[in-house]
């Protein structure tokens, strides 16, 4: 991989990112206070994160890997996600909102395979290479919300009051369009030479044989079980700092990617050190704590701990699910590596998450009371849950070096 290529990934990545981020984090916030949303209502919304990443896997393993080369249908898709995300910033209730917002996350997480499809096909050893180019999508993700917060202020309470947060649908539409038409000029990823086979391989269901193998069965599970906890922090995270009154809440959430940055370059030292298990329960414990510090930190003499509890991020997410894709990478044969992929989309983002986005409505609606909520009865739960799958997952999964199949 030239030096050329690797630019060429790292603005991809960039980009594909700053799209998610510049409207996602900020969301929970819009929904209560401009649309008068109810906590089920909030998770609803999110859920469409879960409902287009269930689709993603149909779309990644049919289309991606058989018909179509990635980076064409990685434009479309960001084109016609541009159109959407400006239909959103015009939307103001709650009834309007929902099916656009449904119909852009379908179209929107099939892209998350393939970008990572597209840069995996370009790397010799993705397990040294893959994290250099991803952390460039975490800095798409801060760089999304320090302009929300310091450029233009958008999530001050009285912009918040005046609905300017709409306004990060329509600068994301933007960026999405600039994705979709730069994907066009990204390395060719032609769809790998198609052999005969059954049904269940046309369908991109091949890369379920995965699940074959005990160790990637308790990896999967885990992976489902862990976006339960994942969920409250997408949804409750930003609206649980500005009921605080955090200033800059979404600038200061950007500290958690920051730190991203840092894990996500450590992520090899880690693995070759450690090996996969250790960094994957590493991550698990980190949901836990991070979740225990925002139940008993407050705005005031304990904020340290809720920007202690952000700043875990980089190991929340790091390494567990950019481990997850490379040890998923690392398992699945040359002509599958974007429905395995699309797969783990499907475990993380798709069913752990639509279970997660559900309960923490419910739980959300159980603790609030006059439009306020009580965060620390809410945060105990996924800290809880976090902490039992983590210990179980430490009892089952062995220990295993990554070996890539080119078969």
């Amino acid at each position: 991989m030239t030096g050329l290529v690797k630019l060429r990934l790292c603005i991809m990545m960039f980009l594909e990112f700053f799209i998610w981020g510049g409207w996602f984090v900020t969301m929970g916030s819009y929904l209560a206070a401009n649309l008068h949303a109810s906590g089920v209502q909030t998770g609803l919304a999110y859920s469409t994160q879960s409902w287009g990443a269930i689709v993603a896997p149909l779309i990644v393993g049919l289309v991606a890997d058989r018909y179509f080369s990635a980076e064409r249908l990685l434009g479309v898709i960001h084109i016609v996600g541009g159109v959407l995300l400006y239909v959103l910033s015009l939307r103001r209730d709650f009834q309007g909102f929902y099916p656009v917002l449904l119909a852009y996350m379908i179209v929107y997480m099939p892209s998350l395979a393939l970008v990572n499809a597209i840069a995996f096909r370009q790397m010799r050893d993705p397990s040294r290479s893959f994290s250099s180019i991803r952390v460039w999508g975490t800095v798409g993700w801060i760089v999304a919300g320090l302009v929300i917060s310091y450029l233009f202020a958008w999530d001050s309470p009285g912009a918040i009051s005046r609905g300017f947060l709409a306004n990060t649908f329509l600068m994301c539409s933007i960026a999405s369009l600039v994705l979709g038409f730069y994907s066009f000029t990204l390395p060719r990823t032609p769809p790998l030479p198609k052999t005969a086979g059954a049904a269940v391989g046309f369908f991109g269901l091949d890369a379920l044989r995965l699940l074959q193998q005990k160790n990637f069965v308790l990896f999967f599970v885990a992976s489902i079980l862990i976006c339960i906890p994942l969920a409250f922090y997408y949804q409750n995270t930003n609206q649980f700092l500005t009921e605080l009154q955090v200033a800059n809440a979404t600038g200061k959430q950007t500290i958690g990617q920051m730190s991203e940055v840092l894990f996500m370059l450590l992520i090899p030292i880690f693995l070759l050190r450690f090996g996969m298990k250790a960094t994957l329960l590493l991550g698990m414990a980190a949901w836990a704590c991070r979740y225990l510090l925002f139940a008993y930190g407050n705005a005031h003499a304990l904020s340290f701990m809720l920007i202690t509890g952000i700043a875990l991020h980089g190991v929340c997410y790091d390494f567990f699910f950019v481990s997850g894709q490379i040890y998923t990478d690392s398992k699945a044969g040359e002509r599958h590596k974007s429905a395995a992929q699309g797969m783990i989309t499907l475990a993380t983002y798709g069913v752990g998450m639509l279970i997660g986005f559900s309960v923490a409505g419910r739980i959300d609606d159980l603790y609030s009371a006059a439009g306020a909520h009580d965060w620390r009865s809410i945060w105990l739960y996924p800290a809880g849950f976090a902490a039992v799958v983590c210990v179980l997952f430490a009892a089952t999964f062995r220990n295993e070096k990554l070996v890539y199949s080119r078969s």
